[in-house]
């Protein structure tokens, strides 16, 4: 009997499609569950009790939350192009850097435009940018995850794709080749690649939802 794979989740969210990429990588057909946030429904609430929050992964009815515990879980449950490095210790470096990313990076990001200092915000976020693209140098490679994409390269995707339109709506810019070389090529590369296109939300949906949420944080 086939899998039964749902994923709820809504379509311009970056966490969500951490989940699909993982899925896309491994080949998994799942049914996508589109969900309003402001009116969730009761499955939802049924499967993620505690923090009421998407992408849930619900698999043969056994639910499970948290984008990258989700990439990991995929990871685990089907075989294929593997997520995670085998090696332990390169496994513990993914873990770390992809909670870096979530826990110092993409909040410094977030925090430029919103806080009326952009100048000390953008100086923050250029510093949790440079250690990516420090990785990058020291790697060598494509993707952090090597020849393929991996967990940091997923953990990341809000700075490959979510990240340059919210530029362009905040009208401040400081993601750019002439500092991180390495950093917009790999983020041009990951974009491009056949798993993770088809996850990503209409740049101009995108781009409507991040102009509305600038013009009321500046009052506009």
């Amino acid at each position: 009997m086939a899998d039964s794979v749902k994923l709820y989740g809504t379509v311009l969210s970056a966490y969500v499609s951490r989940a699909k990429m993982a899925l896309n990588l491994k080949g998994i057909k799942y049914e996508n569950i589109e969900e309003d946030l402001s009116n969730k429904s009761t499955d939802l609430l049924k499967y993620n009790p505690v923090h009421k929050k998407v992408p849930v992964l619900v698999h043969n009815g056994k639910p499970i939350s948290e984008s990258l515990v989700i990439v990991e879980y995929i990871d685990d449950a089907w075989k294929g192009v593997p997520i995670l490095p085998q090696d332990p210790y390169q496994r513990a470096v993914a873990r770390f850097l992809a909670k870096f990313i979530d826990e110092k990076c993409v909040p410094a990001i977030k925090a430029v435009g919103t806080n009326g200092d952009d100048h000390q915000a953008i100086a923050e976020a250029c510093a949790q940018l440079q250690v990516l693209e420090n990785e990058l140098k020291v790697k060598g490679t494509k993707f952090f995850g090597g020849d393929n994409i991996g967990l940091v390269d997923i953990a990341a995707d809000f700075i490959a794709y979510w990240h340059g339109i919210r530029e362009e709506a905040a009208g401040v810019t400081f993601f750019t080749k002439d500092k991180f070389p390495k950093l917009t090529k790999w983020a041009d590369d990951f974009v491009n690649c056949q798993a993770v296109k088809n996850t990503l939300p209409p740049r101009e949906q995108m781009l409507g939802f991040y102009m509305k949420f600038f013009g009321k944080v500046n009052g506009m």
